[in-house]
């Protein structure tokens, strides 16, 4: 792969790693809600995930999504099925009988729910099919995927690790009960709004 392409390729993963999205917004809500030691195997588990998928979307998932509406519909589905128990997880009552208790997730995800839950995030098939489409080079397949595959790893951990250690400084903040609520009250609603490219 060219000097060139490498730079863009770069750029790209930061732009996508580095904004809002459901994993950016499920791991600010971990950070602040459990640290960030307890949220890395979340963190591994994202990485791990879009590699998976990305040689899932190189070896041809991706064309069948664009040629088979059935599947690309059923996908959707799925994706705003996870998002919606996402964000029920951030909002379901705790069950104390103290009002002012805050609304606590139970555990982080584990590394096994993040590198799952890649198939149903549309950003993740976004980037993927994208990054397969614009950065692989068909005489050299398998250097191109290494290329990318790499880039997501040593660009995409440091920008979605920023976003735990945002949320992991906001834990002191948020030892006041109504202002953890209010937050993860936030984190559902942003949460939701992610599912946007799912209804365009």
């Amino acid at each position: 792969m060219a000097l060139e392409q490498i730079l863009a390729l770069v750029g790209f993963v930061l732009v996508m790693t580095g904004t809002p999205g459901p994993n950016n917004m499920m791991l600010l809500a971990s950070g602040a809600n459990f640290g960030f030691q307890r949220s890395i195997p979340h963190i591994l588990g994202i990485t791990v995930g879009c590699q998976i998928l990305l040689v899932a979307v190189a070896l041809g998932i991706g064309q069948l999504l664009l040629r088979v509406p059935l599947a690309a519909g059923l996908l959707k589905v799925l994706c705003g099925v996870a998002l919606l128990y996402l964000t029920w997880l951030l909002v379901r009552p705790a069950p104390a009988i103290d009002e002012s208790a805050p609304l606590k997730v139970k555990r982080p995800l584990s590394f096994w729910q993040a590198a799952l839950f890649q198939w149903v995030n549309p950003k993740a098939w976004m980037m993927m099919i994208t990054a397969v489409a614009t950065y692989t080079q068909p005489e050299a397949m398998l250097d191109s995927l290494l290329m990318i595959g790499l880039m997501f790893a040593v660009v995409g951990i440091p920008c979605i690790s920023i976003w735990n250690l945002f949320g992991a400084s906001l834990r002191r903040f948020l030892a006041n009960a109504r202002r953890a609520r209010q937050f993860n009250l936030l984190m559902a609603g942003l949460l939701l709004a992610s599912m946007y490219p799912l209804l365009v």
